[in-house]
């Protein structure tokens, strides 16, 4: 059930800020309540819905401004854990993250440029290189802190026009720093990505 809101959030079949009715959702998947309560409380304890009082519960949705604080936040983190990585990822790391993008090039979406859609934890280029990076810190603010919320709005960034073809170069890009073993070269690679997706995600609320 867990899985199934999840993909309702990620897909946009749920958008941010929606409103989560239990019980017409729990008519329209054709389940009882009590798992669907299970579920809402699961996504709430990593930020994908928010329960307000007098409002009930929701989608997560950020506003343009607290958005793009967290992307500002997201290229620091990210930025240091890339060149992190660089310094400490095997060269069969390094290989499996190769073979990772050549899957991804495979999606259809991804080759018609409609979206560029990473599943989520080891099939994600970034989880893989957040937990290359080795350092608990990071780790822990990227993934269990922010990785969900991050993965909601990289989904929604993916989708504007001509982004998901620059993304997955963007990706390449970085591979080829982080196989340089140049600590600054990745940093440098991952943080232009970053904000090359921030950008796109501010044009989307112009």
């Amino acid at each position: 059930m867990t899985r199934r809101l999840e993909e309702a959030i990620m897909g946009g079949e749920l958008a941010p800020g929606a409103r989560i009715s239990e019980q017409a959702l729990a008519v329209s998947l054709g389940v009882s309540r009590g798992p669907l309560r299970e579920a809402i409380r699961r996504l709430e304890g990593r930020r994908l819905v928010e329960r307000k009082q007098n409002v009930g519960v929701r989608v997560a949705e950020l506003s343009p401004g607290a958005l793009s604080d967290l992307m500002v936040v997201r290229e620091a983190l990210e930025g240091m854990a890339c060149r992190l990585a660089a310094e400490r990822m095997s060269d069969a790391d390094l290989e499996e993250l190769s073979k990772l993008l050549l899957d991804h090039a495979d999606q259809e979406d991804l080759r018609d440029g409609k979206a560029y859609v990473q599943q989520s934890y080891d099939n994600d280029f970034h989880f893989r290189i957040i937990n290359a990076s080795g350092n608990a810190k990071l780790i822990d603010s990227l993934v269990n802190d922010l990785y969900d919320l991050l993965r909601l709005y990289r989904r929604r960034s993916s989708k504007a026009s001509g982004r998901a073809k620059k993304a997955w170069q963007e990706h390449k890009a970085i591979l080829d720093a982080l196989r340089t073993r140049d600590g600054n070269k990745a940093e440098t690679a991952m943080r232009a990505h970053i904000a090359n997706a921030r950008q796109s995600l501010e044009q989307g609320y112009s």
